[in-house]
């Protein structure tokens, strides 16, 4: 009850960017994870041509971040963002009614490039409404994305039973109430412009090494974050020799989410310092690969459901662990992000901070990939886990050295929680 009332005292404007992010990631989800095997399986094309769609798709977007926040700099987040649903819409609707790599090519450049505009768009749209609030507007949207990141396989799941082109119109449906919801509701806010070139803010933001070196100890949270995608769901099936063990594993994780994340973030807010805060969830982040670590190469678990369920409890806890964690840190992270520079530049630092994330997960992913399969061959299947608690370690001395060099924004004082 104290999430809703918490989502009640918001503006219109944030209480709509939420709902939003709930149904981004929807139809994100709802098409994404299975466009591969629709590709490859439906259209017969080769490895090699499905690799490069959903490489162009990725690079799409992660290529174009600082582009998509220059634009909500200077032509208002409220526009951008609209375009980004609406281009996201056609994207999703081409995958739905075109097999000719042509058409593939434009929908993955056009998916990408809708959330190269409104991701970092609606990020600063959400940073410059909340003033003071900021931590815990990026906590219930934490909250939304996360129970959007549920729903969209599960649903996607079930209108495959139908075929793919029913869940990319489902998803391009999804996204077009979104584009009409936004023009309609959204306030336009008076655009604040900066009197530098678009290149001159991009140089004053790369210039900016405090921001630069935050930005690159903080890839360490996204790398572990993505490993909810791939080194935790395989874990789950190697303990327990079934495929729905992963489902178990987001299915608790986000039930957590809503029961907790906001709590976290109240009762964190006004204690200690945001650094403090931000290196104790990436520690934590680190130590959750503990646990599936001590029995990662025990073998399948064969023994019936009771063995199974023995076999998942130390992948449960460490899925729950780096929720956890991630729910410590990232409205932290989110909230300090615009402090780097002038209000008027929000959308280019939240830009280059997911071009540098974006970067940092595929090298990541690549690495703990590659650590999965060395593992496998060397019979060290503890090495991926190594690998993640190791990076989780550093990036948490990152942020607490930047913190004792003075290098972070100054913390504004604390607002007292009500009770």
């Amino acid at each position: 009850m104290r999430t809703w009332h918490e989502i009640r005292g918001f503006p219109l404007a944030i209480r709509l960017l939420l709902v939003n992010q709930l149904g981004v990631n929807t139809g994100f989800y709802l098409l994404i994870p299975y466009l591969a095997v629709h590709l490859s399986e439906d259209l017969g094309l080769s490895a090699a041509v499905v690799g490069i769609v959903l490489g162009v798709r990725n690079l799409s977007q992660q290529g174009l971040f600082l582009i998509g926040g220059s634009a909500s700099d200077r032509l208002g987040a409220r526009g951008v963002i609209i375009a980004g649903c609406a281009l996201r819409t056609v994207g999703f609707g081409l995958f739905a009614l075109g097999d000719g790599l042509t058409v593939l090519l434009a929908a993955s450049v056009i998916s990408g490039l809708a959330g190269a505009l409104f991701n970092p768009a609606v990020r600063a749209y959400l940073a410059l409404e909340a003033g003071e609030r900021k931590a815990e507007a990026f906590a219930l949207f934490n909250v939304f994305a996360t129970t959007g990141a549920l729903i969209g396989p599960l649903l996607g799941s079930a209108l495959l039973l139908v075929d793919f082109r029913a869940s990319a119109l489902t998803a391009a449906g999804i996204f077009a109430v979104l584009t009409v919801a936004q023009a309609v509701v959204l306030p336009v806010r008076e655009v604040t412009r900066s009197a530098n070139s678009v290149l001159g803010d991009w140089r004053e933001v790369i210039g900016n090494r405090g921001f630069v070196a935050f930005a690159v100890v903080m890839v360490g949270m996204f790398t572990m974050e993505n490993q909810l995608y791939l080194l935790l769901p395989d874990g789950a099936r190697r303990a327990t020799g079934w495929d729905g063990a992963a489902g178990i594993v987001f299915l608790v994780g986000t039930l957590t989410n809503l029961w907790l994340q906001l709590r976290i973030t109240r009762a964190l807010k006004s204690r200690g310092s945001r650094a403090g805060w931000i290196s104790a969830g990436l520690t934590l982040m680190g130590v959750a690969f503990i646990p599936p670590m001590t029995v990662a190469g025990a073998g399948t678990a064969h023994g019936g459901v009771g063995d199974a369920v023995l076999g998942a409890l130390p992948v449960l806890a460490g899925a729950l662990l780096l929720y956890l964690g991630v729910m410590i840190a990232q409205p932290f992270v989110m909230e300090l992000i615009p402090r780097f520079g002038r209000p008027e530049l929000t959308g280019t630092y939240f830009g280059l901070f997911y071009v540098v994330s974006g970067i940092a997960a595929a090298v990541g992913n690549t690495v703990v990939g590659w650590s999965m399969d060395a593992g496998e061959r060397a019979g060290a299947q503890w090495l991926p886990w190594a690998c993640c608690l190791a990076l989780g370690l550093a990036s948490a001395a990152g942020v607490a050295w930047l913190h004792r060099r003075r290098v972070l924004p100054a913390q504004v004082a604390p607002v007292p929680v009500p009770a």
